[in-house]
């Protein structure tokens, strides 16, 4: 019998040693994101698993410019991207005024600049050009994060896995398996 106690008071340590800690919990949960105060054009960011993301809110004119790059572009239609199911579409998002991207270049993972409309020729691009640009290597993604052709980055920029709970309020890090709209 007191051999058993003694097994027991060993093989527990030993067995919740085997468990993820708070911390590592707290790395891969979900994160929730208020977007109820984000105005047209801005951009806020969060942190999920050690990595930046973004949620931009897309304005009708940056929509409509993400049509006339589609030529220049390596992978317009996402079809060998990081992105959940839902998120293969033109916009890669659930909605398309919000776009939801793991803010790292897939060349060697810098963090691109958001450039707003009138901000291109500040990165020696064309005064109304929008999008990320990777000041490292001089990567250049549009504002569904798809890379354009002739750059280092490889592959268009990550989409996490994401849902609404509201319409204000998104999380990021819980896939819905929702088809996109």
């Amino acid at each position: 019998m007191v051999g058993a106690v003694g097994a027991g008071f060993t093989a527990v340590p030993f067995v919740v040693s085997w468990q993820p800690s708070e911390r590592a919990k707290a790395l891969g949960a979900p994160v929730e994101v208020d977007i109820g105060k984000l105005e047209p054009g801005m951009r806020t960011v969060v942190e999920w698993r050690g990595k930046p993301v973004w949620v931009v809110r897309r304005t009708e004119e940056a929509l409509a410019a993400m049509e006339k790059d589609k030529a220049q572009l390596r992978d317009a239609s996402s079809t060998d991207s990081d992105q959940p199911p839902y998120a293969t579409n033109d916009y890669r998002a659930l909605k398309p005024e919000y776009l939801v991207l793991v803010g790292l270049c897939t060349h060697l993972g810098c963090s691109p600049t958001y450039v707003r409309a009138g901000e291109g020729g500040r990165f020696n691009l064309a005064s109304d050009w929008i999008g990320f640009f990777c000041p490292c290597h001089g990567s250049k993604f549009d504002l569904a994060g798809r890379v354009y052709q002739g750059v280092p980055a490889p592959t268009n920029m990550e989409v996490p896995p994401y849902r609404y709970l509201s319409a204000s309020v998104l999380e990021i890090g819980v896939d819905t398996g929702e088809a996109a709209a």
